[in-house]
């Protein structure tokens, strides 16, 4: 709704007027208020009742009111479209686990994406899960997972002392935890222990 300066001053006027007396003001005393004629004040109340800022009953003498403006409504909160990209994750032999922040925009996804991140793809080891090199996985966090999950691995390595990471399908054995890729031409990974990071829950195809 436009306002003129003159009919925000009066309306801002019965504002305060009803706020601290608890009643209307009358056209005299807004005239006097502001210094103009009765048809001048009559006028600006006119256009502020045409234009739905006031209302008014007929012939009562304090029946000015304010109208308020519905409130609006409680914004729902915005879905999540971008996630993190906190740096690659070997399909192949194990990489060494390095974040790289970078972004990806997602318009839905049927996962707790608040908690969510991804990781791109290094290798062909899960080419049979239908996740190739180059693409994205989604990446619950979590520090277990059941047999036959697809997970983000991760174990020491000897040689470096650093952490080294993959995305393998978890079994855990009577006494070792098989790495499973799903590729026919590799062999599983079998260690001691290894440390669960994740649980992949989606792939997102992008060829960069």
């Amino acid at each position: 709704m436009f306002l003129t300066e003159k009919q925000q001053a009066v309306l801002a006027f019965v504002r305060e007027f009803i706020e601290d007396k608890g009643i209307s003001p009358t056209l005299e005393e807004m005239s006097q208020y502001f210094g103009v004629s009765k048809v001048t004040i009559y006028e600006h109340v006119k256009a502020l009742i045409e234009k739905g800022a006031l209302k008014k009953e007929a012939n009562r003498k304090r029946s000015i009111q304010i109208v308020e403006e519905e409130a609006p409504r409680k914004a729902q909160p915005a879905p999540i479209s971008e996630l993190r990209i906190r740096g690659r994750i070997a399909a192949g032999d194990f990489i060494e686990a390095v974040e790289d922040d970078q972004s990806f925009t997602l318009s839905d996804l049927s996962v707790d994406m608040d908690r969510c991140y991804m990781l791109r793809v290094e290798g062909d080891s899960m080419i049979n899960d239908h996740i190739c090199n180059g693409d994205l996985v989604v990446v619950e966090p979590a520090d277990t997972a059941r047999n036959n999950q697809i997970v983000v691995a991760v174990v020491p390595d000897e040689e470096t002392g650093s952490r080294k990471a993959t995305i393998k399908r978890f079994f855990q054995e009577s006494d070792h935890i098989r790495l499973q890729p799903a590729n026919d031409t590799l062999e599983p990974i079998r260690v001691p222990t290894c440390e669960i990071q994740g649980r992949v829950v989606g792939v997102v195809r992008a060829r960069l």
